[in-house]
């Protein structure tokens, strides 16, 4: 179990501001699904690994879970993206994601397996959760911490800005994101080395 990670901010990654970068992998389902296949709509990534307590804050309780389904009533694609590597105790193969998906009752598009961190490095994903915002253009527009409490605790969830949610309410609106890049916190991803 990893110990709370900031990492740097778009570190080799991508900046804020820039095109998103493009990607293709598989969901727990085998289906292949490319970020352009979600052109002129907004995209939400989430890095994710269910071992990590800072993921469980948000999954337990049902938060995350929420946040999705009213996402996905607003059209935007909300995608998980598991980077964990296969040698790693909180490694899932399909199967195992789609326990873990069933139990949590997980309302994203989709959870995609990205086994070889490939993605991950490209944006320089660092913590699980680790967040993305990518408008119907193609621009990265938000990425960081889903909210402003950097506890594991899931009683502070209320107390909290949530980034994402304030992000694409701004977005959608026509204004610009006020906080495009903040701190990501959680659990460090579990790359390959």
């Amino acid at each position: 179990m990893a110990l709370l990670a900031t990492g740097n901010l778009h570190a080799d990654g991508v900046k804020t501001g820039d095109a998103a970068p493009g990607f293709t992998l598989t969901d727990i389902n085998g289906k292949t699904h490319s970020l352009a296949d979600y052109q002129g709509k907004y995209v939400v990534l989430e890095w994710f690994n269910q071992g990590c307590p800072f993921v469980q804050k948000f999954y337990e309780p049902g938060k995350m879970q929420e946040w999705q389904r009213e996402m996905a009533a607003q059209d935007i694609v909300w995608l998980v993206i598991n980077s964990t590597e296969p040698k790693h105790q909180d490694y899932l193969d399909n199967a195992g994601a789609k326990k873990q998906w069933d139990k949590w009752k997980i309302a994203a598009a989709a959870m995609l397996m990205d086994s070889d961190g490939s993605v991950g490095k490209l944006y320089a994903a660092r913590t699980t959760p680790h967040m993305y915002i990518i408008d119907p253009e193609g621009t990265l527009i938000y990425q960081g911490a889903i909210d402003s409490n950097r506890s594991s605790n899931s009683a502070d969830i209320g107390s909290a800005t949530n980034y994402v949610l304030a992000s694409l309410k701004e977005a959608k609106q026509g204004k610009e994101v006020s906080n495009a890049t903040t701190r990501p916190y959680g659990c460090s991803v579990k790359y390959a080395n």
